[in-house]
């Protein structure tokens, strides 16, 4: 015959349980979320979330800040790689081939 585990209470069907002073790992698990998403501040972000005129002017400044970083990025990069290839133009193959380029350029302008 099985013997029950002393940690476990027999209880009589139809017997409501009473409940323990400690804590169950569900009520941690619920506290510790709550506690996370208070500090991540879920609140305002629901409530920006509810108020289209801030959600509109917020996604209009980053569309502005995205299209200048990339006109910005843009920029750089095709200098850098200007600067670069006229770097190359005085060496033998590769200015000539760049000379060939810049000729079919002229050509279909």
């Amino acid at each position: 015959m099985r013997q029950s585990s002393p940690t476990r209470e027999r209880r009589v069907p139809g017997e409501v349980p009473i409940p323990s002073q400690e804590p169950s790992r569900k009520e941690l698990a619920l506290e510790r979320l709550a506690t996370i998403l208070e500090r991540s501040e879920y609140k305002d972000v629901i409530e920006n979330y509810l108020n289209p005129r801030k959600r509109i002017i917020t996604n209009f400044t980053a569309g502005l800040a995205r299209g200048l970083g990339l006109t910005i990025g843009t920029t750089v990069v095709v200098a850098l790689l200007g600067w670069l290839v006229s770097q190359f133009v005085s060496m033998p193959i590769i200015g000539e081939f760049i000379a060939k380029l810049v000729s079919y350029v002229d050509m279909y302008k």
